[in-house]
């Protein structure tokens, strides 16, 4: 983008004393007319710059006129570029060294001082959705695509949003066209993608925020863990979400939103936990022994 490539140009005239057109043509990958325009244009948003022709020529900032490099503390650069890294981690093309290089006219070496990977081992399927995700929000252009859940595979036709990173998982937040409602899709289940030609005028978005769907509500769940299970209630919910119960066992209290999502983390646990509450879940959950008995 024209911006992008007018704020690069000043960042590397920050951080030299001059550079020539060709060099900057060459940078960028335009034509050094274009180059030319882009002088033109900054020197119109009161930035002097000055061009000497010859050997030795070039095009720096005009003597005595000075651009504040302290806008951000070197704390502050750091936390954008390791933000920008772990962006990087679900992206189809890198764009960390390009900030660094305009983040870091003046300022100390931006080094990694802590990593996020937002991809962990799903990169190769998940950077391809977010990019197409992100070009049809951008574009305000439908996106269907197949979808897997309890109930089977379906098709969906949406408008979206909103891009959601929670609880180690990628959502995409829009409309559903089948459902006529607001809905929410995991990535993960999200495959066979693709976006249509027509756009879709972007409605009023509800009070009800996307974060709400992870709040907690609806459904109670009482139960009694075994202390060696101590390390996973801690590591998801914290280390007072439960009290010390009979025989040193773990008595454990939360409201749950999904029931589906409430059983499949139960059943993770396997025989390290007994559900007291609710009564629909024990049926369930015994109704799902007897299923894998017969397996077994």
């Amino acid at each position: 983008m024209k911006i992008d490539r007018l704020i690069g140009i000043i960042t590397i005239l920050l951080q030299r004393d001059q550079v020539t057109a060709p060099e900057l043509a060459e940078r960028f990958e335009v034509s050094r007319r274009t180059i030319n325009r882009d002088i033109e244009d900054i020197c119109r948003a009161g930035i002097p710059l000055v061009t000497t022709q010859g050997y030795g020529g070039g095009i720096s900032i005009a003597a005595g006129y000075k651009l504040d490099h302290s806008l951000l503390t070197e704390e502050e650069l750091q936390l954008l570029f390791s933000g920008m890294k772990g962006m990087d981690s679900i992206s189809e093309k890198a764009h960390s060294p390009l900030l660094a290089e305009k983040l870091s006219a003046g300022a100390a070496d931006l080094t990694d001082s802590f990593n996020i990977d937002l991809a962990s081992h799903y990169k190769d399927t998940l950077s391809p959705k977010i990019s197409a995700i992100k070009r049809a929000t951008r574009n305000r252009h439908l996106l269907s695509f197949s979808y897997f859940c309890e109930k089977g595979e379906d098709r969906r036709t949406i408008e979206p949003y909103r891009l959601i990173f929670k609880w180690s998982d990628w959502y995409v937040w829009g409309y559903c066209l089948e459902r006529q409602d607001f809905r929410l899709f995991k990535l993960n289940r999200l495959w066979d993608w693709g976006t249509g030609t027509d756009s879709f005028a972007p409605r009023d978005l509800p009070d009800l925020e996307p974060d709400q769907y992870f709040s907690a509500g609806g459904i109670y769940l009482k139960a009694l863990f075994e202390e060696n299970q101590k390390y996973r209630l801690i590591e998801e919910y914290g280390p007072n979400c439960f009290q010390t119960g009979p025989k040193g066992r773990l008595l454990f209290e939360r409201d749950f939103v999904s029931f589906s999502n409430l059983r499949e983390w139960v059943l993770s646990f396997g025989s390290q936990v007994e559900v007291l509450e609710p009564e629909r879940l024990r049926a369930d959950l015994r109704q799902q022994a007897k299923e894998m008995l017969k397996i077994y």
